[in-house]
């Protein structure tokens, strides 16, 4: 057996996790280049990649293929959703933005979070293109849609696809509605709640010019609806290798059959899905040690009761990939023998384990691949983004309220 892992192999993770912090705000210029972030990508994980090597390769190719996995299934989604374009400038008053934010919550449960972001994103933005103030409504739309809205599916997730792999029967995260639809009722009603102070701060011409800008919503490119039809197909019914090779090959189709028209109006590019592939291979390499210490040491932990667990996994989430997060905690509450009542566990911490590590990703920009693709596509679309600490302010005013007030209710 191999001796514990050290302490200090976790500083590339933790070095990893300041980039994303800190170059952003201190090189903004030089860290735009994704070449750039794959140089820190590549730097911070090869000592991780050298230890493993030596230590345990199983783990680095176990790690290369969930990896894979990861990228193939959000680039799929990405693609196919990119060729669906929601044409239309609806007025952009508080209630219809929370109609799209509503839309979002449900559907991120039926074709995952990344699918559901990126389907009603470039609408959501079009439709506020003459507003002002419109940070708050990105960053909602990131709270619901790109996080708490896969709650109630395995194809909603990966944390919850990964259960439902390891054995939670497929219709058991239904169970999951209570604290699903309290957190998204919330979100909303402080959403609307927010946008109708913004709306009233913007400025006469813009109300006026928002007003007369009216173009019904029109759905182009409805085809790719079936590809992905078929992507939740290939997820929930097929394996590795062959669910990745039928999500490329759908993702070839959509590409093929998707008139290029809908996507340069879609300003469809691949600069957000590479940002995203090479900042979660830095983190998918550099995480591998503390995943590891928390598999071996998580019983020091003291973590046994739901809310510790609701906790516990949510605050590893927010900064870790909620996948093998989710994973490891499930496999720490399967090793205190509680009562078995599903996969080894009691309701309650699956349920615990679950909500967290879904709700949680949306405490920051890297706790859920769509958050950054979400935050991309809004740049590119003009709006000014909040830096790393700025977003947690965010989710730190509105988020950790809403999860102290869920835990009271469920945990």
């Amino acid at each position: 057996m191999a001796a514990p892992v050290p302490l200090y192999s976790v500083l590339p993770f933790v070095a990893m996790l300041l980039a994303i912090a800190v170059l952003p705000l201190a090189r903004p210029h030089w860290w735009e280049s994704n070449r750039n972030k794959l140089l820190v990508s590549a730097s911070l994980g090869l000592p991780v990649l050298v230890l493993y090597l030596a230590r345990a390769p199983r783990v680095l190719a176990h790690t290369a293929g969930d990896y894979a996995s990861f990228i193939v299934l959000l680039a799929g989604l990405y693609v196919i959703a990119g060729g669906i374009l929601l044409r239309g400038d609806l007025e952009a008053t508080p209630l219809v933005n929370c109609g799209f934010l509503a839309a979002g919550t449900a559907l991120a449960s039926l074709i995952g979070t990344t699918g559901a972001s990126m389907l009603i994103i470039r609408a959501l933005l079009q439709t506020n293109q003459e507003r002002r103030h419109v940070v708050h409504t990105v960053v909602f739309f990131i709270f619901l849609v790109s996080n708490v809205g896969g709650m109630l599916t395995p194809l909603g997730d990966p944390p919850l696809f990964l259960g439902y792999l390891a054995g939670v029967p497929f219709a058991w995260t239904l169970r999951l509605w209570p604290p699903w639809l309290t957190m998204a009722l919330a979100l909303l009603v402080v959403y609307f709640v927010w946008d109708t102070i913004q709306h009233r701060r913007e400025s006469p011409e813009a109300l006026r010019r928002d007003h007369t800008r009216i173009e019904p919503l029109r759905i182009h490119g409805g085809l790719n609806g079936f590809w992905l039809v078929g992507v939740v197909a290939a997820v929930a019914f097929l394996h590795a290798p062959h669910r990745e090779i039928a999500i490329l090959g759908l993702a070839g189709i959509s590409l093929w059959r998707t008139p290029p028209p809908i996507r340069r109006v879609n300003q469809f590019t691949a600069q957000p899905m590479v940002e995203v592939a090479v900042l979660f291979l830095g983190i998918f390499v550099t995480m591998i040690p503390a995943l590891e210490l928390l598999h071996g040491r998580g019983h020091e932990l003291g973590v046994r009761e739901p809310w510790q667990f609701f906790w516990a996994v949510g605050g590893l989430s927010s900064f870790l990939d909620n996948a093998p997060t989710y994973l490891a905690f499930l496999a720490l509450g399967q090793g205190l023998s509680l009562p078995a009542e599903v996969v080894g566990v009691p309701h309650a911490i699956l349920a615990a384990i679950s909500v967290g590590s879904v709700a949680m990703g949306a405490n920051t920009y890297i706790g859920n691949a769509p958050n950054f693709m979400v935050k991309a596509i809004a740049e590119g679309a003009g709006v000014r983004m909040p830096s790393f600490f700025g977003y947690t302010i965010y989710s730190g005013a509105v988020l950790i309220p809403l999860f102290v007030a869920v835990t009271l209710l469920f945990f």
